[in-house]
């Protein structure tokens, strides 16, 4: 959240899910425009955010849908971009900031190198004890693995350093920081004056 500005007119949360970080932008936002895929978690995004008049939730495919030019200014993705082709997607998410507009992206990489290699394994007991915490087990429930299972079959994970070139590619002075648990973040704002 220290990377959204103070104040936006509009902002587009890409992969919402439950609605949560739409929530956050929502407080920050005079309007949340909230994009998922599945129909199911827009239902209960929409469920857990009723006091929240200011959030439009729509079941929406973002390799398909139609981008505004210069409408935004924040575009957040949390957990998502992997699901996507991330080159075309930050091209088209690029477009559709104002001048001046920030875009925050938190995602998975893959590992590379023995440093990553390393740092995973450090990451391993750390995820056990949240997973713990969050489910009360190690082990999500088989229906869920299979879910997963399928849900993942697309999926892509990029390494850092292909995240930094496509940034360099893309959006030139983006900040692209490695995080716990095979999380990377860009941040990145879009050169002029917003309007």
């Amino acid at each position: 959240m220290k990377h959204i500005p103070p104040h936006c007119t509009e902002a587009l949360d890409i992969g919402c899910g439950t609605g949560s970080f739409s929530r956050l932008l929502a407080t920050r936002s005079d309007r949340v425009l909230a994009l998922d895929l599945s129909p199911q978690m827009v239902r209960i995004a929409k469920e857990r955010a009723e006091e929240y008049s200011n959030i439009d939730f729509q079941v929406a495919d973002a390799t398909v849908w139609e981008f505004p030019v210069e409408q935004f200014n924040c575009i957040a993705s949390i957990a998502t971009l992997h699901h996507l082709p991330i080159r075309t997607m930050l091209s088209k998410i690029k477009i559709a900031l104002k001048n001046g507009a920030s875009l925050v992206i938190l995602d998975l990489f893959q590992e590379e190198g023995l440093h990553d290699t390393l740092t995973s394994v450090l990451a391993m007991p750390v995820n056990a004890i949240l997973r713990l915490v969050k489910n009360g087990q190690l082990r999500e429930p088989r229906k869920v693995q299979e879910a997963w299972v399928g849900h993942g079959e697309t999926d892509s994970y990029p390494t850092l350093s292909q995240v930094r070139q496509i940034c360099a590619d893309i959006l030139p002075g983006a900040k692209v920081r490695k995080h716990l648990l095979w999380r990377y973040s860009i941040v990145w704002k879009k050169a002029g004056i917003s309007r």
